[in-house]
């Protein structure tokens, strides 16, 4: 029988084409050679079986992370195939894409097209396929209820349609990312009974990285390392870079937390070694603060600070990276169409339609109808307008604060500063910059969690304005660090101020839930009248005197070498 099957995939194209769909999650090594069979025989096709084979094409070179051969074979397919089943599978493939190259806009543009295209999409498979597209785009916008939504749309779906393996898949995906899954969640559960490693090692082995990944993070880091042991053979095997590299961040902190630094720094290094592109600046952050942590550890500071300064770069980048999600989002007007979708219901849609066909008939009404149609078009589209004016402004606004402390972000403190130091320089002003970094931080959020880390960051806040003035700029510069630019302030006022700052922080008490939390911080001061008016030179000066506080036992404010010396 095995044999028959192969002849007859070896001549019929149809099913040879079905066959390599069908093995690409399954047994990818296969598909590639049945791929490859296809692609020789190419000539030979009909039109229609080469769009098919587009598409295949087109998958590979995604799962290869060629993005740029997938998008262009993608967009020909939805534009020019000429197969409406076809192209609706090539257009959810596309919006997938655009999420993991970055391109929210188009991402939640072409969403909000795709939905507005569900009522008419008759076959099942491609409509099953189309809302877990959607369910993933709306997971990667932050919106985890919507994403959760359009998965369990896609699960009550005809069960003979396909396997339940790729919805529940999935909704893991999207609780995993909106931080709503636990390792004793049923999702978890039922996802790994939908996807039998036998039958779809790809995507069981998915989610045992995502349940890896929830154990190092957990606090349970011998089970992290036991399930990435058990799965590694299968990871190689298929050759995914994104289970790949994801391992290799759950190892490097499942080891760290071991206290075994030189393996964790072994899989720190192996992560930034494949950076080859701006995919995987996730992994190179979180790479680079494990090693950071270890260099600081071990007292080799300037390792840890040369790793700092990495992390904190990509830290700025994926934090300006989630606010992108989130203006693209509300550009789309993406929950306005899914309620409309769920409040109206494909029925009531035909319905309506064929309701319409049947005033056309009737010329008066029509006309009628249509001048109403148009009056509420037309006011619609200048309350739109409104809004979308209104929401513009709002996030301008947003983007130049940190989201959790409501102080200037890294960007605009770092504009901003710049600014008023050139002023202050053509008057010859003087000015201070101050580094604060929290003592042992990270202690607090791997001891009470993070709810409590970030509690700890909004009273620190809080303690430090209450010694600034309205003149000063204060940012968060990443994690739990903060910059302040004192104006017209000269060498002792600076030192005064920070010091201020300093004992109340110490004198901070944070009580969340019963549990109460004390803070020390250590300072770095740089003076215009030593360093000159250079924005980078001075925050540089800054940080090697924060640094020098760290080394000096930490809960003190030191000045750079250069003022020091100035004394």
């Amino acid at each position: 029988m095995q044999a028959a099957f192969a002849s007859t995939s070896a001549t019929d194209p149809d099913a040879l084409l079905k066959q390599t769909w069908d093995l690409q999650v399954t047994d990818h090594s296969r598909s590639l050679q049945l791929l490859a069979q296809l692609n020789q025989q190419a000539s030979s096709l009909t039109p229609d079986q080469q769009w098919h084979l587009r598409f295949l094409n087109a998958w590979e070179a995604k799962y290869e992370s060629d993005y740029e051969k997938s998008e262009a074979l993608l967009k020909d397919i939805a534009l020019h195939s000429g197969n409406p089943q076809l192209a609706d599978r090539a257009s959810a493939m596309l919006l997938s894409q655009y999420g993991i190259t970055h391109r929210y806009t188009e991402a939640f543009d072409l969403a909000d097209r795709l939905a507005v295209r569900l009522p008419q999409i008759t076959d099942a498979k491609v409509r099953y396929s189309l809302l877990l597209n959607l369910s993933q785009a709306m997971g990667l916008a932050g919106q985890t209820d919507l994403a959760v939504r359009y998965a369990h749309m896609a699960m009550a779906t005809d069960p003979a349609v396909d396997s339940r393996c790729y919805a529940t898949a999935i909704l893991v995906e999207v609780l995993f990312n909106g931080h709503r899954l636990k390792p004793d969640s049923p999702e978890l559960q039922q996802a790994f009974e939908a996807c039998p490693v036998a039958t779809e090692p790809l995507y069981n082995t998915g989610i045992a990285v995502d349940l890896a990944d929830l154990y190092a993070h957990g606090k349970e880091p011998r089970k992290a390392l036991a399930l990435l042991d058990q799965i590694q053979s299968r990871v190689d095997v298929s050759g995914y870079v994104s289970n790949k590299l994801t391992m290799l961040e759950i190892r490097a902190r499942a080891l760290d937390a071991l206290g075994e630094d030189d393996a964790a720094r072994k899989a720190a290094l192996s992560i930034i070694a494949a950076g080859r592109s701006s995919d995987f600046d996730l992994w190179l952050k979180d790479a680079y603060e494990v090693l950071y942590l270890i260099e600081k550890k071990q007292g080799n500071t300037a390792a840890a600070l040369d790793y700092h300064e990495n992390f904190t770069a990509l830290d700025k980048v994926y934090l300006d990276d989630i606010h992108a999600r989130a203006l693209a989002y509300e550009t789309v007007q993406q929950r306005v169409l899914l309620q409309r979708l769920e409040t109206e219901k494909l029925s009531e849609q035909n319905a309506g339609l064929r309701a319409r066909q049947k005033l056309d008939a009737k010329t008066a009404e029509a006309n009628r109808l249509y001048l109403v149609l148009l009056l509420m078009v037309l006011g619609f589209g200048a309350v739109w307008m409104f809004r979308l004016k209104r929401s513009q402004l709002r996030f301008k606004r947003l983007s130049h604060l940190d989201g959790l402390t409501a102080i200037s972000n890294r960007q605009h403190f770092m504009s901003e500063a710049g600014r008023v130091l050139h002023q202050l320089e053509r008057r010859k002003g003087a000015a201070c910059v101050a580094i604060i970094d929290l003592d042992h931080f990270k202690s607090i959020n791997d001891t009470h969690g993070h709810a409590m880390g970030d509690e700890v960051l909004c009273r620190v806040v809080e303690a430090c304005k209450q010694h600034l003035r309205t003149v000063d700029l204060f940012g968060r510069l990443g994690g739990e660090e903060f910059g302040i630019l004192l104006v017209d302030c000269s060498r002792e006022q600076g030192a005064a101020i920070a010091e201020r700052m300093r004992a109340a922080i110490e004198a901070t008490v944070v009580k969340l839930d019963g549990v109460i939390v004390t803070v020390s911080t250590s300072v770095g001061l740089a003076f215009t009248d030593t360093t000159g008016h250079d924005l980078h030179r001075l925050c540089t000066e800054a940080d090697a005197a924060l640094y020098g506080a760290k080394r000096g036992g930490r809960n003190r404010v030191m000045a750079g070498a250069e003022d020091l010396a100035a004394v």
